[in-house]
C-alpha cells in the first residue's frame, strides 16, 4: 500500500443518536504521519472500489479494462510485441499523459537518448481539438451501429460492449493525436530526469557494500527494510535503481516522510527492460549468467514504488526470453501485465476478419489492492486499432461468415444429392450420398 496516497478514507462512528454531540470518530493515519484521507494530487483520483489513488495510462480506453485507471505505487507491466511498434506508443502515451498533468518524469531507456524520447510525445487533443474528436467519435459510433444491425443471433445481445467513443471531455486521461508531437513549450514546463544506460555504464561504481537501501519490502506493507545485492546484478540495473531512489528520496515523493510543499506525482518510464543492451543476457540463451538479476531489480524497484508517489511502466520483449520460468517471475513481480500481439508478419494480417484491426491485447494480470480478487472486466476479448490520430482499444468484433463456402457441406455434395433426389428414390443406390430413412 502506498503511504500518504494511499491512506484509507476517514471514518466515523457514532454511538447513539442521541448523543451524537459526544460522538467519537477515528481516523486511519498514513504511515508519512499525515492525515489519513486520501492526498488529492492534480491529475488522479480515488478509486470508489479499493480506496486507492488512480492515475490515467494515457489511454482512456485501456483505463476502464484496468478498473479506472493505474494506482498509484504499482507497476504495469507491458509485455512488447514482436517489432515494438504499439509496445512503444503505449510507454510514450503514459508519459505524456504525466506532463498534461504537471506530473514529473522519470525516462530510462538504453537504446534511445530520453531528450529525444520526449520529442516524439503525441500532441494533447485538449478543449481547441473539439471538433477533431467529435468527428472521431462520429465515426466510431457508426462502426457500432453497423455492427449492431449485423447482428444474427439473440445470444449476442447482452454481450457488454466497451465504451471508446470520445464523446466528452474527460477529466481523468486524455487523448493524443498521433499526427502531431507536443509543442516544445509544453515539454518545457515540466520537470524530468533521464537514464541513458550507455552514459551511466561508464559511471558504474564499485560498490563497497553492495546494497541499495531504504526499499521497502513489497509483502511487509512498507515496514520492513531490505537491502538488494548488486553484486549478482547487473551493473545497468544497479544504476538504474539508485538513480530512482535518489530522485524519489531527493524530489519530494517518499510517502514515508512528511513533505511541506506541494504533492505531486513522479512517472516512472523504463524501455525494453531486459534486452541484451542493458547488459542482461535473459533474451540470448536459456540459462544466463545471472537468473535472478532483473527479479532482483523488481524487487528493489516495487519496495521503492510502495513507499512513494510514483506509477511505474516497464515495456519488456517477453517473446525474446528463452526461460519461459524468468518471465513467470517477472509476472508475478509485476502488479498490472498487459501483453500485445501484433498481427504484423502473422495470418491474421492479411485475414479479411481482423481487417478493421492491427493486433489483439491481453490482460494477463490485475492488481488485487485491499481485497482479494481483482477488477476484472467482463470483456476478455480485446483488439487495439491504429487509426489516422488515434490509438484505440475495442472490443474485438468479427464480421458473420458471409462468403460462398458453406461449412458443413460442401457445394459438390449438395449438387450430388439434389441430382439423386430428382432422380427418384430407385437411383440412390448409384450415389455418393444415401438418405437415411
Amino acid at each position: 500500500m502506498a503511504a500518504v496516497a494511499t491512506g484509507g478514507l476517514a471514518q466515523s462512528g457514532g454511538v447513539a443518536a442521541a448523543a451524537a454531540a459526544t460522538t467519537t470518530s477515528f481516523h486511519r493515519t498514513a504511515p508519512g504521519g499525515g492525515s489519513g484521507r486520501l492526498a488529492l494530487v492534480p491529475g488522479s483520483r480515488p478509486s470508489v472500489r479499493h480506496g486507492q489513488l488512480l492515475v490515467s495510462s494515457g489511454l482512456p480506453s485501456l483505463d476502464a479494462v484496468l478498473g479506472g485507471g493505474l494506482p498509484v505505487g504499482t507497476l504495469l507491466l507491458i509485455e512488447e510485441d514482436i517489432y515494438g511498434i504499439y509496445s512503444n506508443l503505449l510507454f510514450k502515451h503514459f508519459l505524456a499523459e504525466g506532463i498534461v498533468c504537471g506530473h514529473n518524469l522519470f525516462i530510462a531507456s538504453a537504446k534511445e537518448e530520453p531528450a529525444d524520447i520526449l520529442k516524439e510525445f503525441p500532441a494533447p487533443l485538449l478543449n481547441t481539438s473539439v471538433n477533431e474528436r467529435e468527428e472521431a467519435a462520429t465515426a466510431v459510433k457508426c462502426k457500432h451501429n453497423s455492427q449492431a444491425s449485423m447482428k444474427i443471433a439473440w445470444r449476442y445481445q447482452n454481450i457488454p460492449t466497451l465504451e471508446t467513443t470520445q464523446t466528452a471531455i474527460s477529466k481523468f486521461g486524455h487523448y493524443f493525436d498521433l499526427s502531431k508531437t507536443m509543442a516544445p513549450e509544453q515539454i518545457q514546463n515540466i520537470k524530468w530526469h533521464g537514464f541513458f544506460l550507455p552514459e551511466e555504464t561508464t559511471l558504474c561504481p564499485d560498490i563497497k557494500s553492495g546494497s541499495v537501501k531504504n526499499a521497502t519490502t513489497p509483502s511487509c506493507g512498507g515496514k520492513g527494510i531490505t537491502e538488494v545485492s548488486s553484486s549478482n546484478m547487473a551493473c545497468g540495473y544497479t544504476r538504474l535503481l539508485h538513480s530512482i531512489q535518489k530522485v524519489i528520496h531527493q524530489e519530494g515523493f517518499d510517502g514515508s516522510v512528511s513533505q511541506k510543499k506541494q504533492r505531486n506525482i513522479l512517472r516512472i518510464g523504463i524501455q525494453s527492460l531486459g534486452s541484451v543492451l542493458w547488459g542482461d543476457d535473459i533474451c540470448s540463451t536459456e540459462n544466463p549468467q545471472n537468473i535472478y538479476s532483473l527479479t532482483k531489480f523488481l524487487y528493489g524497484l516495487r519496495g521503492l514504488l510502495r513507499t512513494s508517489l510514483s506509477s511505474c511502466i516497464i515495456t519488456i520483449p517477453a517473446h525474446l526470453i528463452q526461460n519461459k520460468a524468468i518471465m513467470e517471475r517477472v509476472t508475478n513481480l509485476s502488479d498490472t501485465v498487459v501483453g500485445l500481439e501484433s498481427f504484423i508478419g502473422s495470418e491474421r494480417e492479411t485475414n479479411p476478419l481482423y481487417k478493421d484491426y492491427h493486433g489483439l491485447i491481453h490482460i494477463r494480470q490485475i492488481p488485487r489492492l485491499n481485497s482479494l480478487i481483482g477488477n476484472v472486466s467482463d470483456t476478455k476479448d480485446l483488439a487495439f486499432r491504429l487509426k489516422r490520430k488515434l490509438f484505440t482499444i475495442e472490443q474485438l468484433h468479427l464480421p458473420p461468415d458471409l462468403s460462398d463456402t458453406v461449412s458443413r457441406t460442401s457445394k459438390q455434395d449438395l449438387a450430388e444429392s439434389a441430382k439423386l433426389l430428382s432422380s427418384g428414390c430407385s437411383a440412390m443406390a448409384i450415389g455418393k450420398k444415401h438418405l437415411d430413412f
